[in-house]
């Protein structure tokens, strides 16, 4: 091998072994949080734990999601009864699709095709083209939708009813309803469980006047167990008009990794944590309060929470003090306050590559 030969080897092999030393393309995660009683919807930087962008413009605002290229945000718009597309990188908003009722949650399938809208008034389940940007189809319900969700497979929209006390079911290859199950409780806030072989295993249905969540097993489509919170800590969610209002507790997820599963309670004023599948207790993270002289302390009735993608913050809405918590999932700490608008509610984190 001449010198010349022998240089260029060096020089590849140097590089070969400087380019497997190089991590795997980062991660860029961004929080949006909607403020319902306001006309904004604020953006967190999970490396910063700061606000970086506010969205402006659209007022009670409610769920957000996007497009799996991260270019695109999604968010329902009540006061128009549109569903609203946003440039990520500028914020704003570019176009305003007509929608057949006033919207509550939105869910973006994996492919990023279809965007299913649950309708409150006067109660079906919209679905988006996204490539067309506009409403496909109006899919009726037998009530009022709250919360929508699709599996993680892509082939199902969940979605439940407050008034009506159902979880409804839809095939998104029939745009049909497959299944329906009734509840004694409204139902709100859910989690979806994937199986080790990508299909859906299990659904977590937070219930009016429960404190904690049922358990729906998707192959048998019925209600398996009832998980009830620890009677401590406790306290909470009167003096807010929580409790007699029937939601003592709002807001479930599972984490990245799929290895836990978190879930509001207004009572506690914190977020519970179970181990899965097994659902075994793993601990309580405390919220902040407020303490007054001569009456009872007033929690931060957390409405949503969502998570970092590297599974070591969850993300907490404080709907009194309009504020997000973020919490150490190890420690179960809060390690940030971070100030957004009025009444934050609904909660998605973007991860772009």
């Amino acid at each position: 091998m001449n010198a010349n030969n022998k240089t260029s080897s060096m020089q590849y092999c140097a590089l070969a072994l400087a380019l497997a030393a190089m991590p795997a393309a980062a991660e860029t995660a961004r929080v949006y949080v909607t403020n319902a009683a306001g006309d904004s919807v604020h953006v967190i930087d999970p490396a910063t734990n700061k606000v970086v962008q506010i969205i402006k413009g659209i007022e009670a605002a409610h769920g957000v999601g996007f497009s799996p290229d991260g270019k695109w945000v999604y968010i329902s718009n009540e006061a128009e009864s549109t569903l609203d597309i946003v440039d990520q990188k500028s914020g704003k908003i570019v176009k305003h699709v007509p929608l057949s009722g006033r919207p509550n949650n939105i869910a973006v399938t994996p492919d990023g095709k279809r965007i299913v809208v649950a309708i409150t008034e006067p109660g079906t389940l919209d679905i988006v083209d996204t490539v067309a940007q506009k409403l496909s189809k109006t899919i009726p319900m037998t009530g009022r939708l709250h919360n929508t969700y699709v599996t993680p497979d892509g082939k199902y929209a969940v979605s439940g009813s407050v008034r009506n006390k159902f979880m409804n079911v839809v095939d998104l290859a029939t745009d049909q309803t497959a299944w329906e199950i009734q509840f004694d409780g409204g139902v709100r806030p859910m989690a979806i469980e994937q199986a080790p072989d990508g299909s859906t295993s299990r659904v977590f249905v937070q219930l009016s006047n429960l404190h904690g969540f049922a358990v729906v097993d998707f192959a048998t489509r019925k209600e398996v167990a009832r998980i009830k919170f620890p009677d401590q800590p406790n306290g909470y969610g009167s003096i807010e008009g929580r409790v007699g209002a029937g939601v003592p507790s709002h807001g479930i997820g599972i984490s990245p990794d799929g290895k836990s599963l978190w879930a509001n309670s207004h009572v506690a004023n914190g977020v519970f944590a179970y181990s899965l599948p097994d659902l075994k207790p793993l601990g309580f993270a405390a919220l902040p309060d407020l303490k007054l002289a001569g009456r009872e302390p007033i929690g931060a009735i957390p409405d949503w929470l969502t998570f970092a993608p590297d599974n070591k913050t969850i993300y907490v809405g404080n709907s009194t003090f309009n504020s997000v918590s973020a919490i150490n999932m190890k420690t179960m700490k809060v390690v940030a306050q971070i100030p957004v608008g009025q009444v934050p509610k609904r909660m998605n984190t973007l991860v772009m590559r």
